[in-house]
């Protein structure tokens, strides 16, 4: 019979409490606040709050997020932070972090000393304003789990996301980043979510070489082949759906991933309405002209304008792809509007439809001039879309 745990629960994010109260605190007192007591979290709150505030801004996400899920990946050397604010909406990805090193090897944690980083499932159980790595978050290892799998007298324990770059077994960042995670974590806290959810991956599932370099280690250890194909499950899920699955652990310690068959069903084909883009029987296009069209404001404005376009768009990459790279062509016709939009370079057939329909909504330019005549002229733009706070034009 399966088991359940506490964490089979509290992956959903679904619950809603009131945040313990602190030793040393009045019942008036938020979480928030008392993380502002401490010199290191308060000055990162009066640094970072409104950067990250206007980060969320351009990525189309609400303030403060109530609920986050961190997930990681060990030989990709990357931490995911994704967020959301309503139990049933989809989580959608805030930033995406560089982890500094990695101790030990792929594989779960199995005893004191051994250097290795969790893999699991696991959730924030700690708050360190003082941590000898600037701060940091602990998770819960050894969890249910680990606690029959791992030494029985030394499974190990002090496993944290952390600062300062440096570990022995632990996630560590950079201090300016374990501040944004620090400070998403207090903010989810502070409104409810007493459970924050890290998974912690060998690599990501979705990325063959990463896969290769993996197998390639089990192929003398086949024994972790069955606790890493639960881990894909799970990876697979939250892939699918954008949702945590319920995870519950047996009597042997083996997680059971739950929902698995509706991942193996076949997504539905949703049909989607052909967009009319606009489009004009221009017969006579410039190739020379003795004035090239003006956008409103000029060049500068024009690049800020791309800008607008590529904060938007960013939250709709896909999730493999951390940055995309896009040409496009397009007539300025003699009146100044920006019409027969085209592709060269895109994401998929519907990044790029929506792209266009972003840029149909430019504003007129001044048309070409050729011989003090208005003429239509082709035009040629790439840009960079990418989840961060500046884009890069070619």
């Amino acid at each position: 019979m399966k088991a359940f745990f506490i964490f089979s629960f509290l992956i959903l994010g679904f619950i809603i409490s009131v945040p313990a109260q602190k030793a040393g605190t009045s019942y008036n007192e938020t979480f928030i606040d008392y993380q502002k007591s401490f010199p290191r979290p308060g000055d990162a709150l009066k640094r970072k709050a409104d950067t990250l505030q206007k980060q969320f801004i351009e990525k189309g996400l609400v303030w403060p997020a109530k609920y986050i899920y961190i997930r990681s990946f060990k030989y990709d050397s990357q931490l995911e932070v994704w967020v959301k604010n309503n139990r049933e909406d989809t989580f959608q990805l805030f930033k995406t972090y560089k982890v500094c090193a990695l101790a030990g090897t792929l594989g779960p944690k199995r005893m004191e000393g051994d250097y290795q980083v969790p893999e699991g499932f696991y959730y924030i159980n700690e708050f360190n304003p003082k941590s000898s790595y600037h701060l940091s978050l602990g998770i819960n290892y050894p969890n249910e789990s680990d606690k029959i799998l791992s030494d029985s007298f030394r499974p190990g324990g002090d496993i944290y996301i952390h600062g300062s770059c440096v570990t022995v077994g632990c996630i560590p960042v950079t201090d300016q980043q374990i501040e944004e995670i620090y400070i998403l974590s207090a903010h989810a806290k502070n409104m409810g979510q007493d459970f924050i959810p890290v998974h912690i991956f060998p690599v990501r599932f979705n990325v063959k070489r990463s896969v290769d370099y993996m197998n390639a280690l089990m192929f003398n250890n086949p024994g972790l082949k069955p606790f890493a194909k639960k881990l894909e499950e799970a990876f697979n899920y939250f892939e699918r759906f954008r949702q945590l699955p319920v995870i519950t652990t047996d009597e042997k310690g083996e997680y059971y991933v739950h929902g698995m068959k509706d991942v193996l069903k076949p997504k539905p084909v949703i049909k989607k309405a052909v967009v009319q883009h606009r489009y004009r029987h221009i017969t006579d296009v410039a190739e020379v002209v003795h004035q090239w069209p003006v956008f409103p404001g000029g060049g500068d404005a024009f690049l800020k304008y791309l800008d607008k376009v590529g904060n938007k768009l960013s939250h709709e990459l896909p999730a493999s792809v951390s940055k995309a790279h896009v040409q496009v062509e397009f007539i300025v016709d003699t009146d100044g509007v920006a019409t027969n939009f085209n592709v060269v370079n895109g994401v998929n057939a519907s990044f790029d439809d929506n792209m266009i329909s972003l840029l149909e909504k430019m504003p007129v330019w001044q048309p070409a001039i050729l011989n003090g005549k208005s003429v239509a002229k082709r035009m040629k733009q790439s840009f960079t879309i990418k989840p961060s706070d500046s884009l890069s034009r070619q």
